[in-house]
């Protein structure tokens, strides 16, 4: 795939550099120190990906991204997470933090690289759960990390989201979300429930051989006999 790497700071795009010649997928075709030598290379060269800092002297990354029509896939990688909102509504295909960690920059890759396979937009990467994520529901953004979300529930074609005081929609399918999951903290409790175990305050046998959960904040989700067998194998010593 090729790409470009568009920082006004040098180091920083020597060290991006430096760490992407690990990638035998990644061709570097361009660097670029401004917005607006990164517009007309990006309109020159076609590039399949951009790693675009956001801070930098004059236009802005975000407002380099605006502007653009026909856009690359965009990684923003930056020192400063304030912006990430912002850069998952103008369709970011990632967002990095300086310094940008080789683990990190992998999973990056292997996104990009799938996507470029016929994968398509739809992201079935395993999820880490102190990775962070995105979520909108109508004009409402967060970013917040996996591990801070407590329950998913099936809606139809949408997932509710539960988290401190917010539950918002997704138009996601827990099929989806379960195979993007780690099990040993995201357990699909039932056709309609994936709970984080580390939220589950206490657990009874219930109906039929199935369990009955009882989440830290209340709420109560039962567990199917099969589901039940399944956490059991799961959690035993």
């Amino acid at each position: 795939m090729k790409a470009i790497i568009i920082d006004d700071e040098r180091l920083a795009r020597q060290e991006l550099k430096s760490l992407l010649a690990e990638f035998k997928e990644v061709e570097i075709i361009a660097e670029c120190a401004s917005a607006a030598d990164a517009k007309q290379k990006i309109e020159e060269l076609k590039p399949d990906v951009i790693f675009l800092d956001i801070n930098m002297p004059g236009k802005s990354g975000l407002e380099l991204v605006e502007e653009i029509s026909a856009l690359p896939d965009v990684v923003f990688v930056t020192a400063y997470d304030e912006h990430a909102i912002k850069a998952f509504e103008l369709n970011a295909f990632d967002y990095l933090l300086k310094p940008v960690q080789p683990q990190r920059l992998a999973e990056t890759i292997k996104k990009l690289s799938l996507k470029e396979g016929g994968g398509g937009r739809e992201n079935t990467s395993l999820l880490n759960e102190h990775d962070q994520v995105f979520i909108k529901d109508g004009e409402k953004c967060w970013f917040i990390k996996l591990n801070d979300i407590r329950l998913f529930e099936s809606e139809g074609n949408y997932v509710r989201v539960y988290f401190e005081a917010n539950k918002p929609l997704i138009l996601r399918s827990l099929n989806n979300l379960e195979q993007r999951l780690n099990e040993k903290t995201f357990f699909r409790a039932s056709r309609k429930h994936i709970v984080n175990l580390n939220y589950i305050g206490s657990i009874e046998t219930w109906f039929n051989g199935g369990l009955m959960v009882k989440m830290k904040d209340g709420r109560e989700i039962e567990i199917s006999r099969r589901q039940a067998v399944k956490l059991k194998e799961l959690m035993s010593l």
